[in-house]
């Protein structure tokens, strides 16, 4: 299901093509599932148009499953203080639509209830996850067979496939996602087909310039399948960079006048939903977008790779942070660094306050520790960046060479790979053919070099601070990182504070 709980709004419960439900509660303003409520005097309007979750089901499911502003279950109190909700005495039902008049916050602490618990109840009861092999031969029988993009976490099995499985002419991991759509787009072009862009929905702002300027009806009107993994999913939890991306991402696709389905799990579900595309693209040429939620697909993992350097990430990360010094401020990379720059803190129980981390928004780290070098001079500010990044925005290279900065310091922890996201590829790897430091170089950095070991990053680090900036360093590491890694546990406005002070101190 595919709908959100409003006040004073309606809520469609529609039959879904996959038996998922997904509804996001705004009737409280916060967590009813743990019996916390609010007041609202308006009503709420339900329409029921489909036989999956009536109206009926809820009243049923009401006295047994909802909870009280106190916590405690609706089933300890009488069925017939929440039945009010779905009988005439308290609704009126018209062709289906039920309006709601009650404004107790016990009833709808109840039916927040009862909603997130028929979900939960369904989600069991859901069809097995997607094979990927199953799914990428419906794309094959659907003239789908060209594939690029940025991978995605909840795209990884299905990426990890097409890795092993589609030959590298017809399978490019791009720097980004609005590149992703113009490669597509020049594939169509060339040979009539439709190709799949896929990407995380974060990475959905990239792709609006070319899907409006580009392939849009009214501009050259180019067909292509988006596959978009669907972070911050209303109703799901997640990191809060994924939040309103994900509550938007629906509306976004809707403005920009794109068809858009949840991807089902049920193959002949699946493969009527991919002969609907094949229609689109014929009638409308035009971009069709599936949205894929978290678990979709079945396991599919890329091969171990023999390791090419001795260091970790995290091990290269905590020798770079033991050669700063107090008053150095740092600008850590999106994924797995600043992850681990977190939890380096915390064992060393250093606090947080000299570290921004770059939770979301892939690619501008250096961008915001640029924004940082030019308003404190007195600071010596640290990137510390991953080749994934560098790659998706290399731009900003040109933009800080060109600025001369002294005070800026820029660390490139390179694995030649997406590992946050299933160790995907990145162009990075091709260390014989892809250099970053001759790169920095070109656009203008003082000095830019590589190292690999301990040692060498201890005489790098010296190296990096005895000149004026902008100076790059690259490390180079081997992919993965530990199973037992946590995520930051300060909220991002915890961290945008004390860095500001830290900043001004």
């Amino acid at each position: 299901m595919n709908s959100e709980v409003q006040y004073g709004k309606r809520l469609e419960l529609k039959q879904s093509p996959c038996p998922q439900f997904q509804l996001q509660s705004r009737f409280c303003s916060r967590d009813t599932r743990h019996g916390q409520t609010s007041r609202f005097p308006t009503p709420a309007t339900v329409v029921s148009t489909g036989s999956a979750l009536s109206p009926l089901r809820f009243r049923e499911q009401l006295p047994r499953y909802g909870r009280t502003e106190n916590g405690g279950r609706a089933g300890d109190k009488s069925a017939s203080d929440y039945r009010h909700l779905y009988t005439p005495s308290g609704a009126r039902g018209v062709n289906g639509v039920y309006e709601i008049y009650e404004t107790s916050s016990k009833a709808v602490a109840a039916y927040d209830a009862a909603v997130y618990v028929w979900n939960s109840h369904h989600r069991k009861m859901s069809s097995a996850p997607l094979n990927p092999a199953v799914f990428y031969q419906a794309l094959q029988d659907s003239g789908i067979n060209f594939f690029c993009g940025v991978p995605d976490s909840l795209l990884k099995d299905f990426c990890a496939y097409v890795t092993q499985t589609v030959p590298e002419k017809n399978h490019i991991i791009t720097a980004n996602e609005g590149s992703a759509v113009a490669l597509a787009a020049g594939y169509h072009l060339a040979t009539g087909k439709t190709g799949m862009v896929y990407l995380q929905n974060s990475g959905l702002g990239n792709t609006v310039n070319p899907l409006m300027s580009l392939a849009a009806p009214g501009v050259y009107s180019i067909p292509l399948l988006l596959l978009i993994g669907w972070r911050g999913e209303p109703g799901v939890k997640d990191e809060p960079q994924h939040i309103t991306q994900g509550r938007i991402t629906e509306d976004m696709l809707k403005v920009m006048e794109i068809p858009c389905h949840v991807l089902p799990q049920d193959e002949t579900k699946m493969k009527q939903l991919l002969s609907e595309a094949r229609h689109h693209f014929e009638e409308k040429k035009s971009p069709f977008c599936l949205l894929v939620k978290s678990k979709t697909f079945s396991a599919c993992k890329l091969p171990a790779q023999p390791p090419m350097f001795p260091l970790t990430r995290e091990d290269a990360l905590v020798k770079v942070v033991d050669c700063l010094t107090p008053n150095d401020p740092i600008v850590s990379s999106t994924g797995m660094l600043s992850r681990e720059l977190f939890e380096f803190r915390v064992s060393k129980n250093m606090g947080h306050s000299r570290d921004f981390l770059t939770v979301g928004s892939m690619g501008l780290a250096s961008s915001i520790a640029l924004g940082i070098a030019l308003n404190k001079p007195d600071r010596q500010v640290y990137c510390l960046d991953g080749d994934g990044a560098v790659l998706m925005h290399m731009g900003a290279l040109a933009t800080i060479g060109q600025r001369g900065l002294p005070n800026l310091r820029h660390i490139v922890f390179n694995n030649g790979a997406h590992d946050s996201v299933g160790g995907q590829p990145t162009e990075a790897g091709h260390h014989d053919t892809l250099s970053i430091p001759n790169i920095a170089l070109a656009c203008g950095y003082r000095e830019a070099f590589s190292v690999t070991t301990e040692d060498e990053i201890e005489t790098g680090m010296k190296r990096l601070v005895s000149q004026p900036g902008p100076v790059l360093m690259e490390v180079k590491i081997r992919l993965g990182s530990r199973g037992n890694l946590g995520r930051p546990t300060r909220t991002t406005h915890e961290n945008k504070g004390d860095f500001m002070a830290f900043l001004n101190s």
